[in-house]
């Protein structure tokens, strides 16, 4: 699932560059030292189950996948190194399944990921210009609401973990650039449920992958 939305991230951004690149044969602007860009992206959250325990009744916890808008501003230190913030947030429905109740509808909650990654950019002059990155995401869970009968009450902690980033950005003329953008966030989370027979605790591992796509400009 994930592989296929990033591949379709980036044929859908290949779309856009065969055109720009034809229109456009000056010299590339690039990426430079002591200068800021700014992103816009639709994203994709991905929740993953990679482990989870369900006091009492057993069973996985689930989180939907959401898309939304994201903005992050990147400032670059030298031409090579940079440093990224995103800003964005989503709402997901959790779920536990395979319980000894079946399935069970929780609640939702919105989730505020903020993220600072330090990146390397490969070929920082070049049109086409890969980078990788390391940083450390901060989740913050808001607005939590429960489902109701049989569940009374939710409340979810929030969670501090690493991020890894990979993606590309391509100059396709001016300061304009396009973007496709994939990161892999480790998430642990504690979930209480309040129900009829007691406080459940729920613990996960819902290390959401992020995939996106947009457009950049370099100041």
């Amino acid at each position: 699932m994930k592989r296929s939305l990033f591949v379709a991230c980036v044929a859908a951004s290949a779309a856009f560059i065969t055109p720009a690149f034809a229109a456009d044969d000056s010299a590339p602007v690039g990426k430079a030292a002591d200068t800021y860009m700014i992103r816009v992206r639709a994203i994709g959250v991905l929740p993953e189950d990679n482990s989870s325990t369900v006091s009492t009744i057993g069973g996985h916890v689930s989180a939907s996948n959401e898309a939304a808008p994201e903005v992050d501003f990147s400032y670059f230190l030298t031409d090579n190194i940079a440093f990224e913030l995103i800003a964005a947030t989503t709402r997901h429905n959790l779920s536990a399944t395979d319980t000894a109740l079946g399935h069970v509808d929780v609640g939702s909650a919105w989730v505020l990921p903020p993220t600072v990654t330090a990146q390397y950019h490969f070929f920082p002059h070049e049109r086409f210009s890969p980078y990788l990155g390391v940083g450390l995401n901060a989740t913050l869970f808001y607005d939590v609401q429960h489902a109701g009968s049989p569940v009374n009450s939710l409340s979810l902690n929030n969670g501090i973990g690493p991020a890894l980033q990979v993606g590309f950005d391509y100059n396709v003329m001016g300061h304009w650039f396009l973007n496709v953008d994939f990161k892999q966030i480790f998430l642990h989370t504690t979930a209480y449920v309040g129900t009829p027979i007691g406080t459940l605790k729920a613990k996960t591992n819902l290390d959401p992958a992020v995939v996106g796509a947009g457009v950049g400009y370099r100041f």
